[in-house]
């Protein structure tokens, strides 16, 4: 029996991370990306959803590394081998990055339930039928019950990395990396 491999197990190879490379430079020659031209890369436009558009803020927030508002070719070449090669601790890591919107090393419930309900809608506009049973805010409680460890009301890094690893359902709900290795498949097979 053969396996099937879904888009997300799928690698991306060195040449199709070349061809993004090269939309880099042709979309910005002066080297740096400002986030419209960073949500036009990622096919965000006028008529995506105020959530695509969300999550597609909050991706970049991420990558800009040095906050000034635009992320350079060495951002852009380290935010794409994360995302289309990195190792699963490195994904977490930036997981709560993204997470994290006052940088302050610590997790409260409205940043999770924040993302929860971006990814919540994201799912469920790409897959009505397949959508979470579960509100944003019955997510955001179960998450914290099962990785809170010292029941603080806030989430460590070590906290949110140990706790995806050891329960599939909060790794699932935590990832932020929703499209981008199947979004990046899909283009490229257009532009074949």
């Amino acid at each position: 029996m053969g396996q099937v491999q879904s888009e997300e197990d799928r690698e991306v190879g060195l040449s199709q991370i070349q061809e993004l490379y090269k939309k880099f430079a042709n979309e910005c020659p002066s080297g740096k990306l400002h986030l419209h031209e960073f949500k036009r890369i990622f096919g965000i436009t006028s008529d995506s959803t105020e959530e695509e558009s969300a999550y597609m803020e909050n991706l970049f927030r991420s990558f800009d590394a040095n906050h000034d508002n635009t992320i350079d070719f060495m951002e852009y070449v380290a935010a794409l081998h994360l995302v289309l090669r990195g190792k699963l601790e490195d994904k977490l890591k930036w997981s709560f990055k993204v997470y994290d919107r006052d940088g302050n090393g610590r997790l409260d419930k409205q940043e999770v339930k924040h993302v929860i309900k971006i990814i919540y809608k994201l799912r469920k506009h790409d897959h009505p039928s397949n959508a979470e049973k579960l509100t944003p805010d019955e997510i955001c409680e179960r998450i914290f019950e099962r990785i809170d460890q010292n029941n603080d009301g806030q989430i460590s890094l070590q906290e949110f990395i140990e706790g995806a690893q050891r329960d599939q359902w909060v790794m699932d709900q935590l990832r932020v990396d929703l499209r981008p290795t199947g979004w990046f498949i899909n283009h490229q097979s257009k532009n074949s």
